[in-house]
């Protein structure tokens, strides 16, 4: 491998790990909101409040969940060897939550106006971790 080569891929792991880094930011915020403002957070986020009453061990429920995601995403940003395995399972959680809000919709729950307040906060996380996965899938050697 060459010296200009081996620059190359130097900066494309270190992009790798500010995007997975930041990806885990985005979700501890996330988790740390709904664990410590439960109501604020069920308050605050467009939408939620269409899907039934506040339920404040619910919502801590998923503020767990997201936490998980947010300790593999962290640690996929410290061992970029585990990235692939590691965001996939987000990928997974989040792209299964897509999932739920459009079973909803299909299931008359809740209203096709949902895929436009859903698109940020659920499809535009699950468009990130999937995009991560695909750009750290060849390094798993």
């Amino acid at each position: 491998m060459s010296i200009a080569q081996a620059a190359t891929d130097s900066r494309h792991l270190t992009l790798k790990r500010l995007a997975l880094g930041l990806t885990a930011l985005g979700l501890f915020a996330n988790a740390l909101y709904m664990l410590a403002d439960p109501l604020g957070w069920y308050g605050a986020v467009e939408g939620v409040s269409d899907t039934g009453p506040f339920n404040p061990h619910f919502v801590r429920d998923i503020g767990v969940a997201y936490l998980t995601t947010t300790i593999l995403a962290a640690v996929s940003a410290w061992s970029i060897r585990h990235a692939f395995a590691l965001m996939s399972a987000v990928t997974l959680f989040l792209g299964l939550h897509v999932l739920l809000h459009i079973w909803d919709i299909a299931a008359g729950r809740l209203s096709l106006h949902h895929l436009v307040i859903d698109a940020p906060g659920v499809l535009g996380p699950t468009l990130v971790a999937a995009l991560l996965v695909w750009w750290v899938r060849a390094d798993r050697a």
